[in-house]
């Protein structure tokens, strides 16, 4: 493997794309799988959000992995591989905006391992989005990763799911995770769902459904 391979493992990889093509699309929305999955498996829930006029890119990751340890490991044990998958997320999204669709108009989501990929890409990355979904995922890093970040979400709506009892996701981290969201001037809505599996629910499918129609309007 290449140098440039082993510090970027995840540049070039391909993306996935479900719904309107990005030339006919009036929003996006950019969905991240979770560990072990695939991009077509994230676009399964395109489908179930069933909303028209919306082109969705699902970046696939290297090894269908973004990192290798537990999102809770400290920062510098998922490197370089957590740095290399914020920057294809951050590829996509630039890739969104030339076809002209705003980022008020642009919709990440992630599952699970991706959720907590979005999460932090946001948090990084802070300005209004259409929408920031977290599926099942926290912030990653330790309780105490400094979470000073620049930028304001700028009343973007951010929507948290997750069950109370996630043997990957402690709802405490969910908590914070929310909280460093309003800090950033996001719209928060979480909802912690009592004893429910590691999955989508119908109940997050709605929530989402939501955000897409203003978004669309």
């Amino acid at each position: 493997m290449s140098d440039q391979r082993m510090a970027s493992p995840h540049q070039g990889q391909p993306v996935r794309v479900a719904g309107e093509s990005l030339e006919r699309a009036r929003a996006a929305m950019l969905m991240v799988h979770g560990r072990g999955a695939r991009a077509e498996d994230i676009l399964v829930l395109a489908d179930q959000f069933a909303q028209p006029g919306f082109a969705c890119l699902a970046p696939q990751a290297a090894g269908n992995t973004w990192y290798p340890n537990r999102f809770l490991a400290p920062l510098e044990e998922n490197e370089p591989w957590l740095s290399s998958a914020l920057e294809l997320v951050g590829d996509v999204l630039k890739q969104i905006t030339a076809a002209g669709i705003p980022h008020e108009r642009t919709i990440l989501l992630g599952f699970s391992q991706g959720a907590c990929l979005t999460l932090e890409f946001a948090a990084r990355n802070a300005r209004r989005y259409g929408g920031v979904v977290g599926l099942s995922g926290a912030l990653a890093g330790p309780d105490d990763t400094p979470r000073e970040h620049a930028g304001s979400l700028a009343g973007t709506p951010v929507f948290l799911g997750c069950s109370d009892v996630d043997f990957h996701v402690p709802k405490e981290r969910v908590d914070q995770t929310a909280e460093v969201m309003r800090k950033l001037g996001g719209d928060v809505t979480e909802r912690l769902y009592p004893s429910m599996d590691h999955i989508v629910n119908q109940d997050e499918i709605d929530f989402v459904r939501g955000i897409m129609k203003i978004v669309i309007q």
